[in-house]
């Protein structure tokens, strides 16, 4: 009977009714641009898009209907449906924008794991297939309990327009710090080795190349003259001049 007390409290969320009931479909459905609800939020403030941080070619949102609190996406402003159909400007922003992401959640609320990904096409569960976009979902221990498994509802102790502006907030702050380095820097060289004087080595002297083994080391042979005997060279005849004694 309605107004009599009984023995269950109740959590209240009219809001997702409109879900529920599918009364926010516009005629043309969600995959079209003209009723896709990721080419609209761009035009609207960031407080009514819920808009969370815009980029170059992506931007990050809250989802209307979170999974748990902080619970946002990654979307193109353009209107693109297949993973493989990004440009590289778009892949890598949104991969940047996706490591923020789990930065600026990390600190304003510290959860213990991540959900990442996206599903392509109506049967692999996307509720809007016609615009990519990318979850990032915070995790807690214990957050899947009776409610969402049983009960098919979700508790969620924040409002979305005050969970965008602590991320919006953070993710300004991320942005004015500068960007971290690679984790693994290039090993320097090893130092010269010293000598027991105190000098350094000297490199190695770079091999001199194999002598083929077949071949033969060309002899030096004394000229002749005409008579068959050696011809010493001048050089030498006046080096025995100098040497033998006077006659």
């Amino acid at each position: 009977m309605a107004g009599v007390p009984d023995e269950l409290e109740r959590l209240w969320t009219p809001h997702r009714m409109t879900y529920i009931s599918g009364a926010a479909t516009p005629d043309g459905g969600f995959d079209k641009p003209s009723g896709c609800p990721f080419c609209r939020a761009p035009r609207m403030s960031d407080e009514d898009g819920l808009i969370v941080a815009r980029g170059d070619v992506v931007y990050a949102v809250l989802n209307l209907y979170p999974y748990n609190p902080g619970h946002l996406m990654v979307c193109p402003y353009r209107h693109v449906a297949d993973y493989t159909d990004l440009s590289d400007a778009e892949t890598i922003e949104l991969g940047r924008f996706s490591q923020t992401a789990m930065s600026v959640i990390r600190s304003v609320s510290g959860p213990a794991g991540f959900n990442l990904g996206m599903n392509q096409g109506h049967v692999a569960g996307a509720g809007i297939a016609g615009h990519l976009h990318q979850h990032v979902v915070p995790r807690w221990a214990g957050d899947t309990n009776f409610m969402p498994v049983i009960g098919r509802t979700k508790t969620l102790p924040q409002l979305l327009g005050e969970t965008r502006r602590l991320l919006a907030d953070a993710w300004a702050e991320a942005n004015a710090r500068p960007r971290r380095s690679a984790r693994f820097k290039a090993t320097p060289p090893a130092p010269a080795k010293v000598g027991r004087a105190g000098a350094k080595a000297e490199p190695p002297r770079p091999a001199k190349a194999a002598v083929n083994a077949r071949a033969v080391p060309a002899k030096s042979v004394p000229a002749k003259s005409g008579s068959g005997k050696p011809v010493a060279s001048k050089a030498t005849a006046r080096s025995r001049a100098r040497t033998q004694p006077d006659s």
